[in-house]
């Protein structure tokens, strides 16, 4: 807390910032620094070693409060009521065709199925869905995200479900099918989609 509030600090400003000493300080962010939150910098300080300075990770900043999720659905409100479900559909529309062709890049030259779905997985993991996917005993493969990003925009809209399962149709192939089986916004603990060769 006090790194956020008052910026990159030495750990004897951190140790009077708390009431303890530098050097109790130091152990601690030894410690936050092994998890990754905490980054130390030597700034030169004339004669003598270099002051280090700590500083928060992005790790570190992402567990402050965030309030990305409350303005998504916010702003997709004002756009239903000030624009109208069209204007809604369109960007979704948009987000949907700017997703299918940065996928489609990623999987250019691959034909094989399996190769698509692995790409495909690759690609939403990266995107924060945590995504895996895996053969079945049926010889189908199944696609699983264990989280969701955009829970909240899901929820208030629809519309952007929907569009994901176009894209991974769209992507995987006309050799494809492609079905929802679990759904986080529908309470389910994942998404997972069944893909079997056509």
């Amino acid at each position: 807390m006090a790194l956020k509030m008052r910026g990159a600090l030495s750990a004897s400003a951190i140790g009077a910032a708390l009431g303890t000493t530098g050097e109790a300080a130091r152990q601690q962010l030894a410690r936050l620094a092994e998890d990754g939150l905490v980054v130390a910098t030597s700034l030169p300080s004339g004669v003598g070693r270099p002051t280090q300075r700590w500083a928060l990770t992005a790790a570190a900043q992402a567990r402050f409060p965030d309030t990305h999720a409350a303005l998504t659905v916010q702003l997709l409100d004002i756009v239903r009521t000030t624009l109208g479900d069209a204007a809604l559909d369109a960007i979704i529309a948009t987000r949907e065709t700017d997703t299918r062709s940065a996928y489609e890049t990623a999987m250019a030259g691959q034909t094989a199925l399996r190769d698509r779905v692995a790409t495909l997985a690759d690609l939403r993991s990266q995107e924060g869905y945590m995504a895996e996917w895996r053969d079945q005993d049926d010889g189908s493969l199944l696609l699983l995200e264990n989280h969701c990003p955009i829970c909240a925009a899901a929820t208030a809209c629809q519309g952007f479900c929907r569009a994901e399962l176009e894209v991974f149709r769209a992507v995987l192939g006309p050799e494809a099918l492609v079905t929802r089986e679990e759904h986080i916004v529908s309470g389910g603990r994942r998404c997972s989609y069944a893909i079997r060769q056509a």
